[in-house]
């Protein structure tokens, strides 16, 4: 066999090198310097269907174990898209027991690396319910709920907080807060009225001024709609959950009220929101007059984003379109058809994704669903990645883990305390008022199941999605 010389293959490999150059140049992704537009349509124009399905989902973290993946692997012969899709933790979902912010930005991060090992590196980001604080984290800083800062009538306050909360999710790595809840609670036996900030709308438009704590300033010149998240210190924020009130407050029921009456009361909180530059918002699992919220083409596509030219992306609540069909998962296929044909953008599908990924490609191979749908999400879900400054900066930042329940947050949170409390009647009479106390009083009575147990005080959302109950562990686990 004749030998090829050396400098030859010195030749071979200096031309091939220079070609993966200006290959890797010619991705405009992957450069800073272009627009976000041009960098979202050159991304879209080089991906798979299963790659662009695979940024549609979000999955619970438990379930994106590597067992799990190599598992799915085999089934699907692909290593591609289950790398892509994005993770989030449901109410008490924690890397470990008592899990530290290090602990957090480690299983972030390794998340992060596995993905940016994939064909095109497009990076995920991590979900959180931090309604109330980053409330399911160990030692982060605990804030009244909606209920109590809507009593307080500061926006300004509310802004503050905002601001806290971005910065201590940030300190555990996470980018994405499903948060705030934005419900206008017109019944008092919804058991989820504490996440609502008022039964009066313009209390609740007024209280979204905490989108511009959790993702920064809109700048003024930034047209209507369009997502905005500055700072490494700001978050993904995630008004929630469009649209609507309960019928006798039964959780997940439907609402009962004409297009006027849903526009005037329950849409004002998504106004001020997208005005605020939003980035994302949730839908939810009621129904406006029997249809359901998550096959809601005429709200989510025809208002929200037609409309309202709502430019970043929509997610469902969890496994939010297997409630599409009673009973629950009772037809899978027509649910992920409404869902998408909604205009739904990113799915929340904790546990059964892979049947989610088969049903919407098979879908798309029948013609069931345009490509241009999938690429309506995507390129929304990628606008706001590229606008948070992802791609160039991926990975979590060890040194904000010292803001996690530091003084000063403690010390707004102790303020918002303070203001959120409401004194109904001040004793029996405007003659005799009980308040203020004497200084001298040798007792005071604080009655109720309450009045002694710190995790009932705190409320749903703390640590675990209902919240835990006694005073012991939450001492350990929370700052005041």
């Amino acid at each position: 066999m004749e030998k090829i010389p050396i400098f030859l293959v010195g030749f071979w490999l200096l031309s091939n090198w220079a070609g993966l150059l200006e290959a890797e140049d010619l991705m405009k992704y992957k450069n800073p310097n272009e627009s976000i537009d041009v960098r979202v349509e050159d991304l879209i124009s080089r991906m798979t269907l299963e790659e662009k399905i695979g940024q549609m989902l979000q999955i619970e973290r438990k379930y994106a174990s590597d067992n799990v993946l190599i598992k799915y692997f085999i089934f699907l012969f692909t290593i591609l898209f289950p790398l892509y899709v994005s993770v989030m933790s449901e109410g008490g979902s924690t890397p470990v027991l008592q899990a530290s912010a290090i602990n957090w930005i480690d299983m972030v991060n390794e998340f992060q690396k596995d993905v940016l090992s994939t064909r095109l590196g497009i990076p995920i980001f991590y979900g959180i319910d931090a309604v109330h604080g980053n409330s399911p984290v160990y030692k982060a800083t605990i804030f009244p709920h909606n209920i109590g800062l809507g009593a307080t009538r500061d926006p300004e306050l509310v802004k503050r907080i905002g601001a806290a909360t971005a910065l201590e999710v940030r300190a555990t790595g996470i980018q994405y807060v499903f948060a705030p809840c934005v419900a206008v609670c017109r019944n008092p036996r919804w058991g989820r009225c504490y996440e609502s900030y008022s039964q009066d709308p313009k209390i609740v438009q007024a209280m979204t001024e905490i989108i511009s704590g959790l993702q920064g300033e809109i700048p003024d010149n930034m047209p209507k709609g369009v997502p905005v998240i500055v700072r490494k210190e700001k978050v993904i924020a995630c008004p929630k959950h469009y649209v609507g009130g309960t019928t006798n407050g039964i959780d997940e029921s439907d609402t009962v009220i004409d297009r006027d009456g849903l526009m005037e009361i329950h849409m004002p909180g998504y106004l001020s929101s997208i005005s605020k530059g939003v980035a994302t918002i949730m839908v939810s699992y009621s129904s406006w007059n029997g249809d359901k919220m998550h096959a809601h083409h005429d709200l989510i596509t025809g208002f929200l984003k037609n409309t309202l030219h709502f430019q970043g992306f929509v997610i469902s609540d969890s496994d939010g379109i297997d409630k599409i069909t009673s009973p629950y998962r009772a037809n899978c296929t027509y649910s992920v058809l409404a869902g998408v044909s909604a205009g739904i953008d990113m799915f929340l599908v904790t546990k059964n994704y892979t049947e989610f990924i088969d049903e919407l490609t098979t879908l798309m191979n029948n013609k069931f669903i345009a490509m241009t749908r999938i690429d309506d999400a995507v390129r929304r879900i990628l606008r706001v990645k590229f606008m948070m400054g992802i791609f160039e900066n991926p990975f979590a930042d060890y040194s904000l883990v010292k803001y996690l329940g530091i003084k000063v947050h403690r010390e707004l949170a102790r303020d918002a305390v303070r203001k959120s409390m409401v004194l109904l009647k001040n004793g029996k009479s405007p003659e005799k008022p009980l308040l203020p106390l004497p200084k001298k009083v040798p007792k005071i009575l604080v009655a109720g199941s309450h009045a002694n147990n710190l995790g009932h005080q705190c409320g749903g959302w703390t640590i675990e999605w209902q919240g835990v109950s006694g005073n012991d562990d939450i001492k350990v686990m929370i700052s005041f």
